[in-house]
């Protein structure tokens, strides 16, 4: 079907064929002449499963267009328009309208990735589309930038290839049993078959905006088994390019779908970035308006007080992996998935970290994290580390010699971050915070200190539970640990523990804490032990 040689052909007693334009999965689209109105238009034929029975084709048949001209409904601007939907030899095709320019994925491949205002320009456009056909119940399912057209001369964008959109209320154009839409760009409550609905299309656009601003999407990776796993249940790293579109992009990939930002919310933050260069929180969100004090503890971020995590269940991920078995043959075990996802409630990793030691600081012992995987805490009787000199830095570590006035030894490849009196250094997207503050002794000593503010911990932690505080040394100076597990500040990075250990030394309070996902405890603690144990003051 749809070779060169069917060129020339009258469809439907009025629609010339003239050129092939491309091929998908979907069918063949053609540029053709309108005889009857003299125009130029675009026909699509639509693939024919040639193994269904008769009765079954021509059900699809009636589907397909009964479902087609639902979509011809939509009036948009940025919405393709279709102009008949029509049958020929048995075959259903869509006439739309014929867009002179080219795919946003074309765009990217020939000229790189685009800027913030372009991309937001194009996210604005494709809100509008896209909410425009939800009001009418029309889910498109397979937003990517291969199916963004942007028209040349008026730069317009267009959202076409409704090909495999669903229709509220019925079953979909292209139902065969099997997965449809680009795994890519494909929201993870649909990748686990528990619901399908506008907030998936969202979702696709929060990835289409990643590629748009990196030239790829966050999910891809090497295998279909692989992008499975990043979307259903590996942490979520929007690119570096996304930081001036971030609060948008970290809404739209929200994996609750109940959370996920909604549609005209999106619209008027881009809006807003656009008019002027920045980027406002979702509605009903904001920055934690009390000063900084010793209690906040972490790289402050904007959430809404209510906001958790939303990772899935362990049952949504073995979901995800019979789906991968059953429809693409990947060969990932369910086991295998589930043990190098993050854990929901404390389950961690079997081993450690790449370019982490498994050996333990002197004078540590072990006990079980509140709420969390086991962990070692500071022996209240021992020292962290020898008075006179410090552990040298263990392999995949590296020595930072800090200008606050102390060196440690911090993991390869952690940036540092200064945050007036507090100094972070942060590993690639955030996932371990290690953070430093040197202040004046307060009164009760470290010990009290920590307890006052372990006291304010729910007001600069949201969700903050399970904390202890408990009494220590550090190089046979008194110190004090606070341990606790915390919601994150946003329910994309989710549930977090954090270790927190501050002495006296000379005149001076040193606290030093270590903040990571719950599911990555071990390592957190990890980088804590050779942070305290190589701790040098200059």
């Amino acid at each position: 079907m749809g070779t060169e040689g069917d060129a020339f052909r009258v469809i439907a007693g009025r629609y010339r064929l003239e050129a092939r334009l491309g091929r998908g999965g979907m069918g063949v689209v053609w540029r053709a002449a309108d005889q009857l109105l003299g125009r130029r238009v675009a026909v699509k034929e639509l693939t024919q499963d040639g193994s269904l029975p008769d009765d079954d084709a021509r059900q699809q048949r009636d589907r397909t267009l009964r479902e087609a001209r639902a979509v011809a409904q939509l009036h948009h601007p940025h919405i393709i328009v279709v102009h008949d939907v029509v049958e020929h030899d048995e075959r259903s095709c869509i006439v739309m309208e014929l867009i002179d320019g080219r795919s946003l994925a074309d765009r990217i491949a020939e000229r790189g990735p685009v800027g913030a205002a372009e991309a937001a320009r194009i996210g604005i456009a494709l809100l509008g589309a896209l909410r425009t056909a939800h009001e009418a119940g029309v889910l498109h399912r397979d937003i990517k930038p291969a199916n963004v057209l942007i028209e040349s001369g008026t730069d317009r964008v267009v959202l076409t290839d409704f090909g495999i959109a669903q229709v509220e209320g019925a079953t979909t154009l292209t139902e065969t049993g099997s997965f449809v839409g680009s795994p890519e760009y494909t929201a993870p409550e649909r990748m686990s078959g528990t619901r399908t609905g506008p907030e998936s299309d969202l979702w696709s656009l929060g990835a289409l905006l990643c590629a748009a601003l990196s030239g790829e999407s966050p999910f891809r990776r090497d295998s279909l088994g692989g992008i499975l796993h990043a979307v259903v249940a590996a942490e979520i790293r929007p690119p570096v390019q996304a930081e001036p579109l971030l609060p948008v992009v970290r809404g739209l990939l929200e994996r609750d779908p109940d959370r996920r930002l909604g549609a005209a919310e999106a619209e008027r933050m881009l809006r807003a970035f656009l008019d002027t260069g920045r980027t406002p929180q979702p509605a009903g969100v904001s920055r934690p308006a009390a000063p900084y004090t010793p209690t906040q503890r972490d790289v402050p971020r904007p959430v809404p007080a209510a906001r958790r995590s939303s990772r899935p269940s362990r049952r949504a991920v073995l979901v995800t992996v019979l789906l991968v078995a059953a429809t693409a043959g990947a060969g990932i075990s369910a086991a295998a998935l589930l043990i190098n996802r993050d854990g929901d409630g404390g389950g961690a990793p079997t081993s450690p970290a790449p370019g982490t030691s498994a050996s333990r600081a002197p004078g540590t012992s072990t006990s079980p994290a509140p709420g969390g995987p086991a962990s070692t805490v500071p022996s209240p009787t021992a020292s962290t580390a020898p008075a006179s000199g410090t552990r040298p830095a263990p392999s995949g570590y590296r020595t930072a010699r800090d200008p606050a006035g102390f060196s440690l030894a911090v993991p390869a490849g952690f940036t540092r971050e200064p945050q007036g009196e507090r100094v972070f250094y942060l590993s690639p997207g955030e996932t371990f915070r290690l953070g430093i503050k040197v202040t004046a002794p307060g009164p009760g000593g470290p010990l009290g200190v920590m307890r006052r503010a372990a006291a304010e911990g729910p007001r600069t932690n949201p969700g903050y539970r399970d904390g202890r505080v408990t009494e220590a040394t550090h190089r046979g100076r008194p110190a004090a640990l606070w341990e606790f597990s915390w919601s994150g500040f946003s329910a994309v990075e989710g549930p977090r523990h954090t270790y927190d250990l501050c002495w006296e030394e000379d005149g001076r309070l040193y606290d030093v804490w270590v903040s990571a996902p719950v599911g990555m405890a071990r390592e957190a603690r990890e980088h804590f032990d050779v942070a305290l144990g190589t701790f040098l003051r200059h």
